[in-house]
């Protein structure tokens, strides 16, 4: 076994130990190191080959008939490029289904038994979990496993789950937004890597109320977590009084990786309000990275200090703009996704609801640079009902976006960037409530998936013309299309040991 090697297998035997709250795993242990799923280090990974296929969640609007996985060819040589290739319909209605991820990526690379086959589909509605094979036949993926509520409600109590990522012990990791009947006491449970059976809850402390995203950095010994709200609130569509009545979050968690116990709360206070998509710096052994905060449009970037206690500030604002003709006098950006290129040299995130996507250089970590922004969408375009009164930034109302002769109706929303750092994929649904209430021509008209072009040199954010796939058009009626997978791993699913 070579050094290297034998410092990951200490690490993965550490990811899950028995502890007196959590339940026991054993790890695997293998007495050499071959390839496995994934990329060595993130640049390798930027020298991967070009995205072929893309799998992206389908939520039906009115809730009248299931969600489906839609396959799209995003592959320039292929006669079906730019098209959904295949839907795989899930057997019930009103899932919701939101984020993805895999059994295996780029945490076990050192493991050649294992491999990326499985996609897992959390159900942040129903608490429905769907494993689907997208091994066998990856243009048209089928499902393989269906985890019931009853059984993750049973076993851990919890949610609304959300986020999933594989550890390097070959388990799965998903963190909830809140408990089993919708109020707040998050937490995290574990599948079994190979027949995924819920294992129970990851936690060894009390989880905060509300719960989201989380990373993980095992050569720090480190977990952070993030806040959305309590399901009960969001479910329902966004209301301010909800805020005031602290039903949504404003602090990042700090967790004991080994003990899987919370040791710190970083709370952002008011200008941190709804921390949502939080990124590490894809090398690992970085002690840093950044989170997105919705509700205040800003984002912090969080760090270890010397003492080895973890401190975060505000390094990006997008201020309010005032308006006329919303239901509130203020209209926040609201960043709801970010993404790191895994070279780290760039930060992208997106402004739904005043529909921009942004581009910041970070090689200065402490002081984001804005190098490139496309509008695409969003509530403030010339000709919408709102009108922007005062913006402190001086950029007026954009034109509306127009995709071969139909509006874009939404606003950017969840985003993937290919490898290479060349092209940005992003999507316009957010959640179909919230879809529904802030824009409701959508209902009809559907979600987008499309492509932006990135200067990776200088700089650079532009719509590619040719590349779209119009939801509206779905055979059994609009849907509203959400998180962007690629089959072989992305900058948000993959994290390195």
């Amino acid at each position: 076994m070579t050094e290297e090697a034998g410092r990951r297998l200490k690490q993965l035997q550490t990811v899950l130990q028995p502890s007196t709250g959590g339940c026991s795993i054993q790890t695997h242990v293998t007495s050499e190191c071959c390839k496995g799923p994934g990329y060595a280090t993130p640049l390798d990974a930027m020298k991967g080959p070009r995205e072929r296929l893309v799998y992206i969640p389908c939520i039906v609007p009115e809730k009248d008939r299931p969600d489906y996985l839609s396959t799209v060819d995003v592959d320039p040589e292929s006669p079906t490029y730019c098209q959904v290739i295949h839907r795989l319909y899930m057997p019930y209605v009103a899932d919701e289904l939101h984020h993805t991820g895999w059994n295996a990526c780029s945490s076990c690379y050192d493991d050649a038994s294992k491999t990326r086959n499985r996609m897992v589909l959390p159900c942040i509605n129903s608490d429905r979990v769907y494993i689907v094979d997208t091994g066998t036949y990856p243009r048209s993926p089928s499902i393989h496993k269906i985890v019931q509520p009853s059984e993750v409600h049973s076993k851990t109590g919890l949610g609304a789950p959300h986020t999933t990522h594989c550890l390097g012990s070959g388990h799965i990791m998903i963190s909830c937004i809140g408990d089993q009947n919708g109020d707040g006491n998050s937490g995290f449970f574990l599948l079994d890597g190979s027949d995924f059976r819920v294992l129970g809850k990851w936690e060894n402390s009390p989880a905060p109320d509300y719960g989201y995203d989380f990373w993980y950095q095992p050569r720090h010994n480190v977990m952070l977590s993030s806040e959305w709200g309590a399901p009960n609130a969001w479910r329902s569509g966004f209301n301010p009084q909800h805020v005031k009545d602290g039903l949504y979050g404003h602090s990042i968690h700090v967790w004991d990786w080994t003990t899987h116990e919370r040791i710190q709360t970083l709370d952002l206070g008011e200008e941190g309000m709804v921390p949502l998509e939080i990124r590490f710096l894809h090398n690992p052994d970085t002690t840093e990275g950044y989170v997105g905060c919705a509700l205040s449009s800003t984002v912090f970037r969080f760090f270890k200090l010397p003492n080895g206690r973890w401190d975060s500030e505000k390094v990006i604002t997008v201020p309010n703009k005032t308006v006329e003709g919303f239901a509130l006098p203020q209209l926040p950006g609201l960043i709801t996704d970010i993404i790191l290129s895994l070279d780290v040299r760039y930060l992208y995130f997106s402004n739904w609801l005043h529909g921009d996507i942004r581009q910041y250089d970070i090689t200065d970590r402490r002081n984001p640079k804005l190098v490139g922004q496309v509008f695409l969408g969003g509530m403030i375009c010339k000709g919408s009902d709102i009108t922007v009164t005062h913006d402190p930034e001086g950029q007026g109302q954009p034109d509306p976006v127009f995709i071969r002769t139909k509006r874009l109706e939404g606003g950017p929303q969840m985003t993937q960037l290919s490898l290479d750092g060349t092209r940005l994929y992003v999507t316009t649904s957010l959640f179909s409530a919230w879809d529904k209430q802030f824009y409701p021509n959508m209902i009809k008209s559907g979600s987008m998936f499309l492509m932006i072009d990135v200067d990776t040199v200088n700089g650079g954010l532009k719509l590619n013309p040719d590349f779209a796939v119009d939801y509206g058009l779905e055979p059994a009626g609009p849907v509203f299309a959400h998180e962007i997978r690629y089959p072989g791993g992305d900058c948000t699913s993959d994290i390195w040991l």
